[in-house]
């Protein structure tokens, strides 16, 4: 049986559509999936999605599986290394903010919060319920992206402007993005564990 997916998933890349049914649009409460995804997204700027699911691996390998508190004390060796890895995507501003942004969350925790609690805070612990029908309703950006980004921005974090920030809402559950018409609507659209918010860990 074939089943009905939102129409931007390609049809022949196996890896995209496991991606769509397994991962977009669940909620993440699990801090180190939280930075992957944003770091994910900080890349992609600009590329396709295709081009960093198929450079994901490397991207793990390379950044300390984003384990954020290693790739906080990367420095000018690392990044130079980073510049050499044909396995992920040599952009020399992206990777500094990737270190960058290490350092933001590290901040955060020592703050006594995290990047879990500081996503959610914002949709008050649930998902953000969509009804599209078509690809052309679904938004590139909303107000609340361009809040959350500009709360990023003064928390010293890069490349997070709101078309990025809402793409990692999407990713990670923040909004159901799903269209109406795909299976997985229904199956995101559940209450989210709520009380695993004020660790994040």
């Amino acid at each position: 049986m074939i089943r009905p997916r939102c129409a931007w998933v390609p049809a022949d890349d196996p890896l995209y559509r496991r991606y769509h049914d397994e991962e977009w649009g669940v909620p993440v409460f699990d801090e180190r999936l939280m930075f992957e995804f944003l770091i994910l997204e900080t890349f992609q700027a600009g590329l396709s999605w295709r081009t960093i699911l198929n450079k994901r691996e490397n991207f793990r390998r390379s950044f300390s599986n984003f384990d954020f508190v290693k790739v906080a004390a990367f420095d000018e060796t690392d990044i130079a290394r980073l510049m050499q890895d044909k396995g992920i995507i040599r952009n020399g501003l992206k990777i500094k903010a990737a270190i960058k942004n290490a350092r933001a969350v590290v901040r955060l925790h020592e703050a006594g919060r995290s990047l879990v609690s500081f996503f959610w805070e914002f949709t008050g612990g649930q998902p953000i319920i969509n009804s599209f029908h078509e690809n052309s309703e679904i938004p590139p950006l909303t107000p609340l992206a361009e809040t959350i980004s500009i709360e990023l921005k003064k928390l010293g974090f890069a490349f997070v402007g709101p078309t990025v920030v809402y793409a990692h809402m999407q990713a990670t559950g923040l909004v159901n993005d799903h269209l109406c018409s795909c299976f997985r609507y229904a199956q995101v659209t559940v209450p989210a564990a709520a009380g695993n918010i004020p660790g994040g860990n």
